[in-house]
C-alpha cells in the first residue's frame, strides 16, 4: 500500500492569499476568536423576583420591540416603487445624492462603509458606468480608485482624457459584502437612481463598463462579447444618448489579451467625440 507524504503547511502569506480570494479582506475585531475551542460554562443566574402584574390598556397598543437598523427589510417591490418616486424628484446631483443617503430601501447601505455617488467632472461629455464598488471605494468613497480605477485613468489617458473630462459611477453605490456580485433585486432597487443620475448629467457619450452594468442599463441578455462596441441609443426620457459597452478594467486585469479589442472600443469613442464636438 503506498502511502502519501504529508501535505506541505501552507505559509502565512498562502493562508492570507487564500483568505483574500475567499473575500475576507478586513478584521471585524481587534483579537482573534478561536471558534474550535470549548466555551465555559455560563453561571447559572438566580431566579429573579416576580413583577407586578400590570393591567393592560386595551385604548393603548403594546410597546413595540426595537429593530436593529440593518435588520430591517422592504418589500422588494415597494423598495422599486420608493426608488423610482425618490428619483423621480431630484432636480440636481446634490438633491440625488442626499435622497440616496438617506434612501433604506436596499440592504447593501447597511453593510457597507458609505455611500460611492461619482467622480469627475458633471459637466463632461462623456460618462462611464460600472457595476458596484470595491474593498477600495467603500474606504473612500469614490468609484474606481483601487487597481482597475488605476487602469481605467490609463485607459482614457489613451484617449486624451482624465477624471476633469470625465464622469464616473457605478448601478450599485454601495459595496456588497466580499465584493461579492450584487443579486438582481439589488440592481433593480438601485436602477432608478442611476437612470436618474445619467439624465441629471446629460452626457453626449455614455460607456458601460463590463457585462452587468451594459446589460442593466442597455437592456440587453447578450454577453459582453456581443455587446462590446455597438453602438446603442439610449433613451433618458428627454433625450437620447450615443451609449457603447466595453470590458470592465478589472476583467482586463484579469484577461489582458482582451485589451487589444479594448483599445478599439476606446479609439470609437474617442471619434464619436470628436465629431459631436465639431
Amino acid at each position: 500500500m503506498m502511502v502519501l507524504p504529508p501535505e506541505p503547511t501552507p505559509t502565512l502569506q498562502q493562508l492570507l492569499a487564500f483568505y483574500l480570494e475567499a473575500g475576507v479582506d478586513c478584521a471585524l475585531g481587534d483579537a482573534p476568536i478561536n471558534r474550535l475551542e470549548e466555551p465555559e460554562p455560563e453561571p447559572v443566574p438566580a431566579p429573579a423576583a416576580p413583577r407586578p402584574s400590570v393591567a393592560l390598556n386595551p385604548l393603548r397598543p403594546p410597546p413595540m420591540l426595537s429593530v436593529p437598523r440593518s435588520e430591517i427589510t422592504v418589500a422588494p417591490d415597494a423598495a422599486i416603487a420608493s426608488a423610482r418616486e425618490a428619483a423621480r424628484t431630484a432636480p440636481t446631483l446634490e438633491a440625488l445624492r442626499t435622497l440616496m443617503e438617506n434612501f433604506d430601501g436596499c440592504a447593501l447601505k447597511h453593510t457597507a462603509t458609505r455611500l460611492v455617488f461619482a467622480d469627475g467632472n458633471p459637466q463632461a461629455r462623456v460618462m462611464f458606468v460600472g457595476e458596484a464598488p470595491g474593498r477600495d471605494e467603500d474606504i473612500e468613497g469614490l468609484p474606481f480608485v483601487g487597481r482597475s480605477g488605476k487602469l481605467l485613468d490609463r485607459m482614457i489617458a489613451a484617449i486624451g482624457l482624465d477624471r476633469s473630462k470625465a464622469y464616473i459611477a457605478n448601478v450599485i453605490p454601495w459595496r456588497p459584502p466580499g465584493n461579492r456580485t450584487p443579486t438582481p433585486q439589488e440592481t433593480q432597487v438601485c436602477l432608478p437612481f442611476i437612470q436618474r443620475h445619467i439624465e441629471l448629467v446629460n452626457p453626449d457619450v455614455l460607456v458601460t463598463l463590463g457585462n452587468p452594468s451594459t446589460q442593466a442599463l442597455l437592456s440587453t441578455r447578450e454577453g459582453i462579447m456581443r455587446t462590446r462596441g455597438k453602438w446603442i441609443d439610449y433613451d433618458t426620457g428627454t433625450r437620447t444618448i450615443r451609449a457603447v459597452a466595453t470590458f470592465h478594467p478589472a476583467y482586463l486585469l484579469r484577461s489582458p489579451s482582451y485589451k487589444r479589442l479594448s483599445w478599439q472600443d476606446l479609439r470609437a469613442i474617442a471619434k464619436v467625440l470628436q465629431v459631436a464636438g465639431a
